[in-house]
């Protein structure tokens, strides 16, 4: 876990330069077709350092988020054969059984899989690149994409803008939990619609 602690402590030292808002970016991206450390913990950070400027770094984060899934899907989708030996050997919680579940009956559930995937602390990276591979419609995959990642990190912003630095602890503490209930209510309130339309 050393060298994963070292990467992790490097990405939020990007937090105290001018470049954190890019570096925020270019890690957004990586991290949802390839890259371990989420782009979280330096959103929290810049969003510490600069409450008014929350909602831009949650854009920032949202919209590299969706290009690196696209990116993510485009791997699944062409190379995939020639590259998954890398995944499974060297990117940490992409394993080939956790792969294998997901493949079981992903055609059936693969919106929701992204969905759920994008907010919660799920690999996300697993999903998009699975979504290629079984070629998931790619404009629900999209929507998935783009509704979980941007829920996921405007709370966090949200959060920063109405109670300010005091919320950090309390995010460190239950985000995993938090993201959990989050998806909870968002899949009961999508069952609620769909029985009443019933």
């Amino acid at each position: 876990m050393k060298p994963l602690r070292k990467l992790y402590n490097w990405v939020l030292h990007w937090a105290e330069t001018p470049y954190g808002p890019l570096v925020l970016f270019i890690l957004a991206l990586a991290e949802s077709s390839f890259f371990p450390i989420p782009p979280d913990p330096l959103l929290i950070a810049l969003c510490l350092g600069a409450v008014k400027k929350s909602w831009r770094f949650a854009l920032y984060t949202s919209i590299a988020s969706v290009i690196g899934g696209m990116v993510g899907y485009l791997i699944g989708l062409g190379i995939w054969g020639l590259v998954d030996s890398f995944f499974f050997k060297y990117v940490p919680g992409f394993t080939e059984s956790l792969f294998d579940g997901v493949m079981a009956n992903f055609n059936k559930y693969g919106f929701w899989y992204v969905l759920a995937a994008g907010f919660t602390p799920i690999p996300y990276k697993v999903f998009t690149i699975a979504s290629g591979v079984f070629k998931l419609n790619f404009f629900l995959f999209l929507i998935a994409s783009t509704l979980s990642r941007s829920l996921r990190f405007f709370v966090v912003a949200a959060l920063f803008r109405k109670f300010g630095p005091r919320i950090k602890i309390f995010i460190d503490k239950y985000f995993n939990l938090l993201a959990l209930l989050f998806f909870i209510l968002l899949i009961g309130g999508f069952l609620i619609i769909k029985f009443i339309i019933k």
